[in-house]
């Protein structure tokens, strides 16, 4: 609701009082934006707290040293936060799914994503297609890793989680955000090249309320399990002795009792509705790849080849074969032979980090 100019009891008292009415003023400001300036300043301390966390993870991600700095914590609408984007943009939406369920989207803007794309796969001049995408997409996965790790230490929050970062380049007009007034920190990333680009980061009203509170330890603790409250014993009329006129001095003061926490001996089952989700693609047919090596030649001698002619690959003799599922590397193996059929027997399953590094 905007203001019409005149002057809240609030202000009136400070001003009364001889108080500088600018904090009151501008924490007005912070609520009639979507949150308080309280929940602002502690989003901002959480998130910077985690900036060099983020670079060096993404250096160690790049080859590059990249250099995060910010960020600037603020509350909006749409209208007024699409007046900062370029008029295209990344945007990697990373919703966390539980701990602190709510929307949770990257933004990234055009130039920002193609040097970050580039820096990733080695190569220049790079055009943000599926593979650029899924590229972006991992990056963003391993700095929402990392404050996923953060928060929990901060919280003891152990049951915060996201989806899977999914990344798509689009005009800023149609870009999905958050409903209302929510949080969105500003970044300027460096990828050791000397340019500065922006990067935005936004929470959902909701979720950047729940975690602003959880860090300021305002968040409601569950009482420990079978601790509920006590019936009623009928007992409402009869007074306890007092001790310390019996002699015995006792401290009567409160029991601080904490709740135990033990492991999930199981591991976490998918809900009917993710179920029913998988289950929808699970006769879907994707092309599998076993490669047995590359090289690169110049076009002359790729057209003296005939028939005879031995290519030398890079790989050496017995070492594993990749396998690749849409010419994406998800595992290596060795080759076995079955019945007169080549085969091949999977001996590693590539972690996310070294998919990255393959793809350079």
């Amino acid at each position: 609701m905007m203001s019409d100019g005149a002057l809240s009891q609030d202000e009136i008292d400070a001003l009364l009082a001889g108080v500088d009415s600018s904090s009151i003023m501008g924490a007005a400001a912070a609520v009639a934006s979507g949150g308080s300036d309280a929940d602002r300043q502690a989003l901002q301390h959480f998130l910077s707290a985690n900036v060099d966390a983020l670079s060096s993870n993404l250096s160690m991600m790049t080859g590059a040293t990249v250099s995060l700095r910010g960020p600037q914590v603020s509350f909006s609408g749409r209208d007024n936060f699409l007046t900062q984007l370029p008029d295209t943009v990344t945007i990697v939406k990373a919703d966390f799914t539980s701990g602190f369920p709510g929307e949770h989207v990257f933004i990234i803007s055009e130039d920002c994503a193609k040097a970050i794309a580039s820096v990733m796969n080695k190569e220049e001049n790079i055009q943000l297609d599926e593979m650029a995408m899924s590229v972006i997409g991992e990056v963003v996965s391993q700095m929402v890793g990392t404050q996923i790790t953060a928060l929990s230490d901060k919280t003891g929050n152990k049951s915060i989680a996201s989806g899977s970062p999914e990344a798509v380049n689009v005009p800023k007009a149609v870009a999905a955000l958050p409903a209302g007034d929510f949080a969105y920190a500003a970044y300027q990333l460096d990828l050791g090249t000397g340019t500065t680009y922006e990067l935005w980061e936004v929470l959902g009203p909701t979720i950047a309320a729940d975690i602003a509170r959880a860090l300021s330890g305002g968040g409601a603790q569950a009482a420990p399990a079978g601790m509920g409250a006590l019936p009623n014993m009928g007992m409402s009329g009869m007074q306890m002795p007092n001790m310390s006129n019996m002699g015995m001095g006792v401290n009567m003061g409160p029991a601080s009792v904490q709740s135990v926490q033990f492991p999930n001996l199981m591991p976490p089952r998918l809900g009917p509705q993710e179920a029913g989700n998988i289950g929808l693609i699970m006769d879907v047919y994707m092309e599998m790849t076993v490669e047995l090596g590359r090289t690169r030649k110049p076009i002359k001698e790729i057209l003296n080849m005939g028939e005879g002619t031995i290519i030398e690959l890079d790989k050496l003799a017995g070492e594993p074969v990749d396998i690749l599922v849409n010419h994406k590397l998800i595992a290596k193996g060795e080759v076995v032979v079955i019945d007169e059929n080549f085969g091949v027997r999977v001996t590693e399953i590539v972690s996310p980090m070294e998919r990255m590094n393959d793809m350079g």
